[in-house]
């Protein structure tokens, strides 16, 4: 059976007005169980990641910082959340949730956390919303336990996965992959082993013309015995953040490309969710809804 994970503490509570859209954490699997797409025994609740996992990947000093609560004003601007107990919790019980994903993977061929795709996050800081990366995290979990030896990171979110680049630029057992908006946030990119940076206003033909010309041959060419799928639906055209304009449909043709072609060449996939800020949360929920539809009908 396919797993997914999730926790009541993903959905942080948040200063009112605040951009980042917590419901979506409560109204995905809420709606996946109303509508008979899943059931509560394809759920589970991770625990929080244990500090000698995190340190795999997460330099020592802030991870510390980062538990005390010792964050500087500046630092939780650049992150844009304000600290507390609960927010480092959340991130824990988050990263833990994308290693216990790939865990299951190696299991059932796939597995997603409804929460993750955190990758803004660096060693030795976070932003964006990130403060621990946890496929980061996963990945160096898995190549120190010797459950993989080649990974890919296709990272689709509309924002270049910087601090995965620079996390990994010297890991040559995962190789990096983000399409992202070329003008978009990070305004000041790193080098990911292959960076595709779209113009302002790429719609869907086009995104899929580059995504059916580059991933079938980079999987032949990387040949990961596992990948991780960072799925944000930040591409829509709705959305105030991402300059794209790729439809729903778009965005559940790209899932279910990558999807298919994974499951094609037998490689376990998880999937993390990533960005997406469309003024009406019904667009982000249908969106990543349809990722977890199309990943239950290849692999549940």
């Amino acid at each position: 059976m396919l797993k997914i994970a999730h926790s009541s503490i993903y959905a942080h509570p948040l200063p009112e007005g605040h951009r980042f859209p917590m419901l979506k954490y409560e109204l995905i699997p809420e709606q996946l169980l109303y509508e008979g797409s899943i059931t509560e025994s394809h759920l589970f609740a991770p625990e929080k990641c244990a500090a000698e996992d995190i340190l795999l990947t997460h330099d020592e000093a802030y991870f510390q910082r980062l538990i005390g609560q010792q964050l500087t004003a500046s630092e939780q601007r650049v992150i844009g959340f304000p600290q507390s107990e609960q927010l480092t919790n959340r991130e824990l019980v988050i990263t833990q949730g994308t290693i216990d994903c790939a865990l299951f993977a190696l299991e059932h061929g796939c597995a997603l956390n409804v929460a993750g795709g955190t990758h803004h996050a660096f060693a030795d800081r976070g932003e964006g919303f990130c403060l621990l990366n946890d496929m980061a995290v996963a990945a160096n979990y898995m190549l120190h336990r010797n459950l993989a030896k080649k990974i890919l990171i296709i990272d689709l979110d509309v924002h270049q996965g910087n601090g995965t680049a620079k996390l990994m630029e010297n890991t040559a057992e995962v190789f990096t992959f983000s399409v992202h908006g070329k003008n978009n946030y990070p305004f000041r990119k790193e080098t990911s082993d292959l960076d595709i940076g779209l113009e302002d206003g790429a719609a869907g033909p086009e995104y899929m013309e580059m995504l059916e010309t580059t991933l079938p041959g980079l999987v032949d060419k990387v040949q990961p015995d596992f990948v991780f799928y960072l799925s944000g639906v930040d591409v829509l055209a709705t959305d105030k953040l991402g300059k794209f304009k790729l439809s729903l449909e778009d965005c559940k043709q790209r899932d279910k490309f990558v999807l298919d072609l994974v499951h094609k060449h037998k490689i376990p996939v998880t999937v993390a969710l990533g960005g997406g800020y469309s003024p009406d949360i019904k667009d982000i929920v249908e969106a990543h809804c349809n990722t977890f539809r199309l990943a239950l009908d290849l692999f549940d």
